[in-house]
């Protein structure tokens, strides 16, 4: 147990990534959609509220659809410290790949339950976030075990 507390929470944080190899490209993967998926509430017009999240902004007044063009904006400011965050442990900062792994599972899973269940938002369709939610909680978690256990030992063959 004190070996997986001590990845979860490296002694020294380092480059030094000690778990499975397809953990650490899945992050990569995971890194470069946050930065991307951010841009889109930064910039886009509606910050995505409507535009990719379904929400119906002209059903509501102009001050309330600002206020919720405001949040998503804010919205894609958290993503893309996230997200940079993310490519600084990519580039600087390996050993903290487990402890990412969780925080990113806890974040995920408490989108996909609590705020449907007690802060619902309102739509008109099905959001991106909605559905890709599930997957994220998976992956995460499978990659959160996967960063936790040794690397592949490699299988030297003589050519005898």
């Amino acid at each position: 147990m004190r070996q997986i507390i001590i990845k979860i929470f490296p002694e020294n944080i380092n480059n030094h990534y000690q778990g499975q190899k397809i953990a650490l490209y899945v992050f990569y993967l995971v890194t470069a959609f946050t930065l991307w998926r951010s841009q889109h509430h930064l910039f886009s017009a509606d910050g995505g509220a409507q535009s990719i999240a379904t929400i119906p902004l002209d059903s509501f007044s102009k001050d309330g659809a600002a206020a919720v063009i405001g949040v998503f904006g804010l919205w894609g400011l958290s993503q893309l410290i996230i997200g940079l965050l993310y490519l600084i442990v990519c580039l600087r900062y390996r050993a903290m790949l487990p402890l990412m792994y969780l925080l990113m599972f806890f974040e995920y899973f408490v989108r996909a339950t609590y705020f449907p269940a007690f802060k619902p938002i309102p739509t008109s369709g099905t959001a991106p976030g909605a559905v890709g939610n599930f997957p994220l909680i998976i992956i995460s978690l499978i990659m959160f075990v996967l960063s936790l256990l040794p690397p592949k030992k490699k299988v030297v063959q003589s050519l005898e």
